[in-house]
C-alpha cells in the first residue's frame, strides 16, 4: 500500500498515518525553495480530508486516526512554511546524523566576530530608533541569506547550506532578540 494514501482502497476507512517525511505529508517536493501559496494551498485541502470534526460520528478509533492525520499535517505545515525550520529539516533530511553538519556549532571566525559586534550594538542600544536601524540590517541580513541559501540546496552543495543555515538562524535569532529589546525600550519611554 502506498505509504500517502489514507484510506482503504476496499472499504474506505481511514488508516494510521504512516512515517513519511514533512514534504510527502503534504503533498510537495522536497526543496528548499517552495511557493507559499501552494504550500497553504495543499495544507488546506488535506485539511479538509481529516479533520476531526469530519469522523464526530465515526468510531474512537477513526476519530483518533484522524487527530493524528491533522496534528502530522500541522507539524509539516509549521515546518515547512517557516524559512529556517524549512532548512533545518532538509538538511536533517538528506544526512544521516542526527545533526545537520555545520548547524550546531559556530566555526567560522568571520561569523563569530558578526556576532559579537552586533550582539555588543544591541546591548548597547539605548533608545527605539538605534534598534530599528539593526533590526532593519538585520532583515536585510537574513534576506540576503535566504538568497544565497536558494542555489546551495538546489546544487546539493550541503556544506555550504548547512554554513548559511547556521547564519540564518543566528540572525533570526539576533532579530527575535532585537525586537525585543525595541518593545522593552518603547515602553519605557
Amino acid at each position: 500500500m502506498d505509504a500517502r494514501v489514507p484510506f482503504c482502497h476496499t472499504c474506505g476507512v481511514i488508516q494510521p498515518p504512516r512515517s513519511i517525511d514533512h514534504f510527502a505529508c503534504l503533498g510537495m517536493t522536497p526543496t528548499f525553495e517552495i511557493d507559499p501559496q501552494e504550500l497553504e494551498r495543499k495544507y488546506f485541502a488535506f485539511q479538509r480530508t481529516f479533520h476531526p470534526d469530519r469522523f464526530a460520528a465515526k468510531s474512537p478509533k477513526e476519530k483518533a486516526i484522524s487527530m493524528q492525520h491533522a496534528t502530522n499535517l500541522n507539524q509539516a505545515y509549521d515546518v515547512l512554511n517557516d524559512t529556517l525550520s524549512r532548512a533545518e529539516y532538509l538538511l536533517s533530511m538528506q544526512n544521516s546524523e542526527e545533526d545537520a553538519p555545520g548547524c550546531t556549532t559556530v566555526n567560522d571566525p568571520v561569523l563569530l566576530i558578526e556576532a559579537m559586534e552586533l550582539r555588543e550594538e544591541l546591548a548597547d542600544a539605548s533608545d527605539a530608533e538605534t534598534v530599528s536601524g539593526i533590526i532593519q540590517r538585520t532583515q536585510a541580513d537574513i534576506d540576503e541569506c535566504i538568497e544565497e541559501l536558494k542555489p546551495e540546496f538546489a546544487d546539493g552543495h550541503l556544506e555550504a547550506a548547512a554554513h548559511l543555515t547556521t547564519r540564518l538562524k543566528y540572525l533570526s535569532k539576533l532579530m527575535d532578540e532585537a525586537r525585543q529589546r525595541q518593545l522593552q525600550l518603547i515602553k519605557s519611554q
